[in-house]
């Protein structure tokens, strides 16, 4: 049998948060590595209009509540995938690393060029 997708049951909210700190974390601009394989993530973007930039990839938005809700970080730090510092930094758990949300390719844009 193959491996259960979202075998934590994450919401939409928590998938696409989780999502984009994954994305902060493969960025020396955002993240660095801690003890025990886990990443820090700090010094999230800021929106401008309708949207933000994570590396070369555009985030609409509408698709990073998330990253502004503590109830998003709670309910992501209660299931082990990250230590919270709401609202300043992430902290992910090599478990929070490895965790499959199957959302990269849907919210994180990225150029044809």
């Amino acid at each position: 049998m193959p491996p259960r997708r979202n075998p934590l049951n994450l919401n939409a909210l928590q998938l696409k948060t989780l999502t984009l700190l994954q994305a902060l974390a493969r960025l020396p601009a955002h993240a660095r590595a801690v003890d025990g394989g886990a990443v820090i993530v700090s010094n999230l973007p800021d929106p401008h209009g309708d949207h933000f930039h994570i590396g070369e990839a555009v985030v609409l938005t509408r698709d990073a509540t998330g990253l502004a809700n503590p109830a998003a970080w709670a309910a992501l730090e209660r299931k082990g995938l990250i230590r919270s510092n709401f609202p300043l930094a992430a902290v992910l758990t090599p478990e929070g690393l490895a965790y499959d949300t199957g959302l990269a390719d849907t919210i994180l844009h990225h150029s044809g060029h």
